[in-house]
């Protein structure tokens, strides 16, 4: 087997040594761009953990409205060591991610990944074991954001990431976390 890597064995020690009740949930948060979908992807691959996307609960139209379903379907069955089934957003027949499509299951695990931007928000960070905060530059985020979704999205994403940038602000999110990795596109690779 490979050796780890540093960044994916430190959130795999901070996770298992945290005290918490129950399952061991890893909130990564960041902007969008920022490279949170990679990294829980890593840490997947690497020790098995199931990942549940915020993206298949938000929307480009708000940061909140989706938080009651997300604590309901997701949060409240893991804490209480049970599977969960819900229902997604629909990204491709709605691009604001407004109307629902089908569903996911997950069946219970003693770590879970929340991975997306609001993962780690105040109101759920005391049931994290572990809180990380991916960054990366704004014009890094902006052009990945446009090479994924087309030139056509540009201006959506410029509103978007200036909004974005004010939730973060607002909830203290990147104060609260355990472990920071900055995916900006340095020569080097990745910082810490």
């Amino acid at each position: 087997m490979p050796a780890p890597d540093p960044l994916l064995h430190e959130i795999h020690t901070r996770t298992l040594a945290a005290a918490v009740p129950g399952v061991r949930l890893v909130g990564i948060d960041g902007p969008a761009g920022s490279g949170k979908s990679t990294l829980a992807r890593q840490l997947s691959d690497r020790y098995g953990w199931p990942v549940i996307e915020i993206d298949d609960f938000f929307s480009w139209v708000s940061f909140t409205t989706w938080w009651p379903r997300f604590e309901t379907d997701v949060i409240t069955p893991l804490l209480e060591g049970r599977s969960i089934r819900y229902r997604v957003r629909d990204w491709i027949e709605d691009e604001f991610g407004e109307g629902l499509a089908g569903w996911k299951e997950l069946r219970w695990a003693p770590v879970v990944i929340i991975e997306g931007v609001g993962a780690t928000r105040a109101a759920i960070t005391g049931t994290l074991a572990c809180r990380v905060w991916v960054h990366a530059a704004a014009s890094d985020r902006l052009e990945r954001g446009v090479a994924r979704d087309g030139e056509s999205h540009r201006e959506l994403w410029e509103r978007y990431l200036q909004r974005e940038d004010e939730f973060f602000a607002a909830d203290g999110t990147r104060a609260r976390a355990d472990i920071r990795v900055d995916r900006s596109s340095h020569p080097d690779g990745p910082r810490r």
